[in-house]
């Protein structure tokens, strides 16, 4: 599984950043619900990261029902994840920061609107 973890080490808790990217991944269908995730050894590998910060973020991740353990077997994306749901709370965040910024800017709405346009019809990036 190649997956494109992003750690931000200055970013604030490491386990929320790890439970950050495994939503990302699972709203982005990159992982499918039954997907196997890696261990949390593995993942700690993997990210350079001590274990027990990969566990905090699987345990929050199980308690949100995001993903599940399966004792002897590893840790697998729910097949019923809240992926409509995680979605929304990552637009939410997205046009909260947007917003911020442009505010900041003194950027009036109709104006920041029509710049979002722009770069969504000019396809992104």
């Amino acid at each position: 599984m190649s997956l494109g973890w992003i750690l931000d080490m200055g970013a604030g808790p490491i386990y929320l950043q790890i439970g950050h990217n495994v939503r990302r991944f699972v709203a982005r269908g990159e992982l499918a619900p039954g997907s196997r995730l890696p261990s949390a050894r593995s993942l700690a590998e993997t990210l350079e990261v001590n274990p027990n910060t990969v566990i905090h973020a699987y345990q929050d991740l199980e308690r949100s029902g995001v993903i599940e353990t399966r004792r002897g077997r590893g840790t697998f994306v729910c097949a019923q994840a809240p992926v409509e749901e995680m979605k929304r709370q990552m637009v939410q965040q997205a046009a909260s920061v947007f917003v911020r910024e442009v505010r900041g800017l003194g950027v009036a709405r109709r104006e920041s609107l029509r710049a979002v346009e722009e770069v969504w019809d000019a396809g992104g990036a």
